[in-house]
Formats: C-alpha cells, sequence, structure tokens
C-alpha cells in the first residue's frame, strides 16, 4: 500500500520538556516512561503508508508525552531485523504493513520472527485495496475480468510491485480463488507496474486506492471493485471482490506499531493506549478516511491474532502457488 506524502508533517517531531506525569516503569533506576527521545522504524521508503502514519503518530505522541519522536526508514527486511535486534525498553518502536507477513511468508532465511521476535502493540489502521484494470481489455466487471482470463488461459497479465510483495499474493489469491490461470509480471516497484499497466502491458493489477484512484478519474484505469470482506465506506459505490463472484476472497492492508519481543508489558499498555487515542482522533482519522483507511486501534491481543491469521492465509497461498524468493 502506498499513500500520499504528507508535506506538511516534518520528518522530526521535537518537544523538548519532559512529562512528569507518566506512570513508573519497574526498571532498577524506577525512571519514568518516556523519559528521553523514541525511534519509530519503519521499514519502508518514505512517502509510504506506514511512513506518512509514523509521522502523525510521532507528532502527536511528541506533542502528548513531551519528548522527541524520530522516525527511522530502513529497506523492509534491513529495518524488521534491526527493530527485532533493539533493546527491549520501549524507546525503539516498529510501525509495519501487511508486508511484514507476507514477506515472512515468502522469504524461508530471515533473522526474524514476527511472532518470536516483537510484541505487538496494535493495529492501527486496515486499508481498502482495489482491483483495477486497463480499459483497453473491455471488462467492467469482476465477472467479465473472471471469464476473459477463463476464455484465454494463460494469457492476461497482472503486475505487482515484486515476486513475494504483498499485491503479488493478493493476485495469486485471486487466481487460486476464481480458478482461472494468469501470468504474474513482477516490477521493481509499485510506480513501474502501474506504468505498464496504464501502457497496456499488463492487464490488471491490485493496490491501495490512493495510487489507483486518480488514474482512474482520469479514464486511464478502471476500477473493478475492493478487496474488503465489506464494502468500503470511503468507496460505497465499488462491489467487494467476494460479492463480484469470488467468494472468499480478502485482500485488506493493514498498519501496526510492533516492540521488541520483551519490551515491559506495562509499557506495551502505555503504548496501545497513546496509538488508538491518537488513531482516532477527529482530525487523523478524517485525514486517513479519505484514503480508505479505517482506525482500528486494537489490543495487542487481538492484533496478535490478526497476525496469526495471516500468517495461516498467505503461507497457504504461497504453497499452492510455488512462490519463492530469494
Amino acid at each position: 500500500m502506498v499513500v500520499r506524502s504528507m508535506n506538511h508533517i516534518a520528518a522530526v517531531c521535537i518537544l523538548v520538556a519532559p512529562t512528569v506525569w507518566a506512570p513508573f516503569i519497574g526498571a532498577p533506576a524506577a525512571e519514568t516512561y518516556p523519559s528521553r527521545p523514541l525511534r519509530i522504524i519503519v521499514p519502508a521508503v518514505a512517502g509510504g503508508a506506514a511512513d506518512v502514519v509514523a509521522r502523525s503518530l510521532g507528532l502527536k505522541m511528541a506533542e502528548s508525552w513531551r519528548q522527541q519522536v524520530i522516525v527511522d526508514n530502513r529497506s523492509g527486511i534491513i529495518g524488521a531485523e534491526l527493530a527485532a535486534q533493539a533493546a527491549a525498553n520501549g524507546y525503539t518502536l516498529m510501525l509495519a504493513t501487511s508486508a511484514l507477513i507476507v514477506r515472512e511468508c515468502v522469504y524461508a532465511n530471515l533473522n526474524y520472527s514476527t511472532l518470536r521476535d516483537f510484541a505487538p502493540v496494535s493495529q492501527l489502521f486496515t486499508q481498502a485495496n482495489v482491483l483495477v484494470v486497463h480499459p483497453a481489455l473491455g471488462v467492467r466487471s469482476v465477472q467479465d475480468l473472471v471469464a476473459l482470463a477463463k476464455a484465454r488461459p494463460g494469457q492476461l497479465n497482472f503486475g505487482s510491485g515484486g515476486t513475494g510483495t504483498s499485491n503479488h499474493l493478493g493476485g495469486e489469491l485471486f487466481a487460486l480463488l476464481a480458478g482461472i490461470q494468469v501470468e504474474h509480471v513482477p516490477y521493481k516497484g509499485i510506480p513501474q507496474a502501474i506504468t505498464d499497466l496504464l501502457g497496456g502491458r499488463v492487464q490488471f493489477m491490485f493496490g491501495s486506492p490512493v495510487t489507483m484512484l486518480p488514474h482512474m478519474k482520469d479514464g486511464k484505469l478502471r476500477v473493478l471493485a475492493v478487496a474488503t470482506p465489506q464494502r468500503s465506506p470511503a468507496l460505497p459505490d465499488l462491489p467487494t471482490i467476494a460479492e463480484s463472484g469470488v467468494p472468499g476472497y480478502e485482500f485488506t492492508g493493514w498498519i501496526g506499531m510492533l516492540a521488541p519481543r520483551k519490551t515491559p508489558k506495562a509499557i506495551v499498555a502505555m503504548l496501545q493506549q497513546e496509538a488508538s487515542r491518537i488513531v482516532h482522533l477527529p482530525d487523523v482519522n478524517k485525514r486517513f478516511a479519505t484514503d480508505a483507511a479505517l482506525a482500528v486501534g486494537s489490543s495487542s491481543e487481538e492484533f496478535t491474532t490478526v497476525i496469526k491469521d495471516e500468517i495461516a492465509r498467505w503461507t497457504k497461498v504461497v504453497r499452492a502457488a510455488n512462490i519463492r524468493a530469494e
């Protein structure tokens, strides 16, 4: 998922006065938390979904906790490894998307495991993905696309940001549940894939509304459906893929906060409460609702369940589609 960069949000959110009301955490020196700057690692490039949320969250946390919050962008695997190995004291956090789980299901030799090395804090947002086609394909519904793919097995292509990425697995899940044979075309990133989709070199693709809808408004792409279980409040006129002839299909993105595994439970609880409060603030909620993102602010236990379910689901897709990534 890609979200527009928020230029008005600074890369570093700074307030300097130390907090005096935070509860004590049971360390030998019984220091208050937070008593020094926090770092949020984002295992993705600046301007992506997790990055924009991290900067919004960091700004609000700095305001309420009166501590500096630094957003640290790292590449996917390196960023996750760095966060997993950080001191479990609440001062290093990670904001990740569902790509974290997809990557774990695809790569066999990662140096971290989400459930083993992280303490899930809260699922902050869910975000709808959409299925789009090039208008020249001549299809106007999911049923039309499935029928065309069945009439031309192996002749339709779908693009993605690379082998083993979220939108790759979203396309493979669609093919499995729809019973069609289509070809996957991986690119080095989402922008390159969209370029070829606009040029008609691939016929369809899954992606975030933020990246796809502007092209739909220009008539360059046609959005067929949303990939959420229910219709999206931000896109109420679009049917779901499940109701359009592919029962059981769901490809919903999420953004969540995690901490190193042994972070004290009291700190995890504080972080969960603060994060949940922030995502439900009217200005924050309104900002992300325009991008078809819905605030969740789940408990740590609920987020853990989501991660377990995602691992089970995408592992099945990876095995069924025989996906390998080095």
